[in-house]
Formats: C-alpha cells, sequence, structure tokens
C-alpha cells in the first residue's frame, strides 16, 4: 500500500469537494481550482474525509495512488491557505518593484526585465531585493517562480541573481593568479 496514498485528505469546513467521473472540483474561501484527475482512480468521500483508493495492485496503479491523492491534497490546501514562494535577489543594482501589478525587475541587463502574472498570481515585493509570488495553484506558483528565477539564474562565482529563498548556491573559486615569476 502506498504510503503517502493511503492517507485520507482532511476537508476543512468551508471547503466543498465535488467529484464528477474523473473531474474534482475544489471550492474555498480562496477560490476555486479543478482538475482531470486519472480514470482508474477511485475516489470516495467519508465524513470530513476524502479518500483516493486504487483498484489494483499494477505498478501504474501504484505510482498513481499516490500521486492522485498529493494532487487532491494540494488543491485543498491551496483554496484553504493559499501558496507562497519566496525570491531572493542578490547583486549591486539588483532590484524588483511592482508596477501595476506587473514585476519589474533591474538584473544588470541594459533593459528591466517586466513579468506578468497570470491568473490566479500574485507578485509580493517585501523590499527591493525580496519578493514572493503568491496563489491558489501550487504548480502555477511554482512555475512562476521558476520564470522569475530563470531571468536570471544565480551565478557561482559571485552568486548574483536571483534565487529561491534559503537557497544555497555552490561557489567557486575564481582565477587563481601565477605562481612564480617570470624565468
Amino acid at each position: 500500500m502506498s504510503r503517502i496514498g493511503r492517507l485520507p485528505i482532511p476537508v476543512p469546513a468551508g471547503v466543498d469537494v465535488e467529484i464528477d467521473g474523473r473531474r474534482v472540483t475544489v471550492k474555498g474561501p480562496k477560490g476555486t481550482l479543478s482538475r482531470e484527475l486519472h480514470p482508474d482512480m477511485l475516489l470516495s468521500r467519508e465524513e470530513g474525509t476524502f479518500v483516493v483508493a486504487r483498484p489494483s495492485e499494477q505498478k501504474m496503479h501504484k505510482q498513481l495512488h499516490g500521486l492522485t491523492r498529493t494532487l487532491v491534497n494540494n488543491m485543498v490546501v491551496g483554496v484553504t491557505t493559499g501558496y507562497r514562494k519566496g525570491l531572493e535577489i542578490t547583486g549591486v543594482g539588483y532590484r524588483a518593484a511592482l508596477v501595476g501589478g506587473k514585476l519589474q525587475l533591474n538584473l544588470g541587463y541594459s533593459h528591466q526585465v517586466e513579468i506578468e502574472p497570470p491568473d490566479g498570481i500574485a507578485f509580493e515585493v517585501e523590499n527591493p531585493t525580496r519578493l514572493a509570488v503568491v496563489g491558489i495553484d501550487k504548480e502555477l506558483v511554482g512555475q512562476v517562480a521558476a520564470k522569475v528565477r530563470a531571468s536570471r539564474k544565480p551565478e557561482p562565482y559571485k552568486g548574483k541573481g536571483v534565487r529561491y529563498a534559503g537557497e544555497v548556491v555552490r561557489r567557486k573559486a575564481g582565477k587563481a593568479g601565477k605562481i612564480g615569476g617570470k624565468k
């Protein structure tokens, strides 16, 4: 039995989970998420919880069991508390600003990088070197955060660039210089 898949998903008060064939829709205080799941997975609602079961012990069903449970749990958590991915900017003159909902980044290029958030995503700029991507869809929050990070990945020599909050960048030694003199 899958260690993750067998765990019941707690459904808090104020959250409504609807099963319509293979489509699962979760409504909560922060919004609504909907997703189509694999048709083989068995979904059932029990008192205050949601349970995912698999029809057989085939390898594919075992793989889908934990995945399906995690996807539905991420939807429930998203509509209740939401997701947040922090980013840090390191480098002289590198900064972020929020201009009319768009994220404007100065990252050492000859131009400013502007990133428009997709529906359901918002940017929060705490200070010019710290920002966050906020939303209810975990997958979309991670994807947008990766897009922001890709605008200037941290380089290994000085560590300049955009990194995830708490990310450790492995540093390399620069040129060692000449040892000894002329002969």
